[in-house]
């Protein structure tokens, strides 16, 4: 916290390739901020992520007239998104984190919002969301837009804590507590990754309605190539759910091939209790379980080998999912020592 008692705002600004639009929206989060020096000190801090463009080039000229106020930290060859992010975390000077999307495809009115409810709440995360009650989805591309809202619903089932953006990468982070997180990924997953850890350390986490907005970014189509790729960030969502609960997804495939298996098995021991009840069994042989198993086995090899091959698989499954549990288990409770180690050293 600044001298004056005003929290110190780091806007934090990854880009890659965004020479068409920088200037003009660095400078847009710039005059939003100037317009709120009376409730905050701020920054804004451009991460250049090995830019092929002028974008570097533009930054720098941004920072020199800036009196301070915008910083650039370039990368030297692009690292990817998550990368570019950890470097913004790692040298924002302010106590209160805002990552914004460059494109402003979130409106810069979420920053105060975001921020405020933070504060408010003492939260350590507050996320903008468009697919909670209150958020908004415009001029978004139809498949973008459908492939993003059911890789959040996804998200959103397989997560034990009921959020409704994991995706998003517009937040706003207590600088002290994201900078103890250990954050491993590299690109787009860092997001449901922060949301992920944050649960295991029990973080308070606070989400905002939210209106997503392409309409300025539809009229750069063609002019810039920092977009990503949308079947990439598809597949990359559905993986990221998986780290939520990975044991769920063992056992409910498990689960629904003990039910084929034992459908099939039980259909099976019901025919041969019948031939065994009723005496259908040759003349002269003796009625036994065994040997009405036996004919039922010449009869449907298929089924026999049908729901025993599924049984097997689905104990395999559910033995899976009982050791990705205790994994996951002993990886939560080493996260949490490792976090303490990290906030101990921090403070001394």
């Amino acid at each position: 916290m600044a001298a004056n008692n005003k929290p110190f705002v780091t806007v934090v600004a990854p880009c890659y390739n965004e020479e068409a639009i920088l200037e003009l929206n660095i400078n847009t989060i710039a005059v939003y901020m100037q317009q709120h020096e009376h409730k905050y000190n701020w920054e804004i801090l451009i991460i250049n992520d090995g830019s092929k463009d002028a974008t570097g080039q533009i930054a720098n000229q941004l920072s020199a007239k800036s009196n301070g106020k915008i910083r650039v930290v370039h990368h030297p060859t692009n690292l990817n998104l998550g990368n570019a992010m950890k470097t913004g975390f790692a040298n924002a000077m302010g106590d209160v984190i805002v990552v914004m999307d460059i494109d402003l495809s979130y409106a810069t009115d979420n920053i105060e919002t975001m921020v405020d409810r933070l504060l408010e709440k003492n939260a350590d995360m507050v996320v903008a969301s468009p697919y909670m009650k209150g958020g908004k989805v415009t001029a978004v591309p139809f498949q973008r837009r459908i492939m993003s809202r059911w890789v959040n619903r996804f998200m959103q089932f397989a997560a034990q804590d009921k959020y409704h953006t994991f995706t998003g990468m517009v937040r706003a982070y207590k600088a002290s507590f994201i900078r103890t997180v250990n954050l491993k990924t590299k690109d787009y997953e860092i997001c449901p990754e922060i949301m992920y850890k944050a649960m295991i350390l029990r973080a308070r986490v606070e989400e905002i309605p939210s209106h997503l907005d392409w309409t300025e970014q539809n009229k750069f189509a063609g002019k810039r190539t920092s977009s990503l790729r949308v079947l990439r960030s598809f597949f990359s969502g559905i993986m990221s759910a998986f780290i939520f609960r990975p044991y769920m997804f063992f056992m409910i495939i498990g689960s629904v091939l003990m039910i084929l298996s034992l459908y099939e098995l039980v259909w099976l021991l019901a025919d041969t209790l019948k031939d065994v009840a009723t005496g259908t069994i040759l003349p002269g042989e003796e009625r036994s379980f065994s040997h009405s198993l036996s004919l039922q086995f010449k009869k449907n090899p298929q089924s026999f080998l049908v729901g025993g091959i599924t049984f097997v698989v689905a104990i395999q499954f559910l033995s899976l999912g009982f050791l990705s549990l205790q994994s996951k288990r002993y990886f939560e409770e080493l996260f949490h020592l490792g976090t303490s180690f990290k906030k101990n050293a921090k403070q001394q």
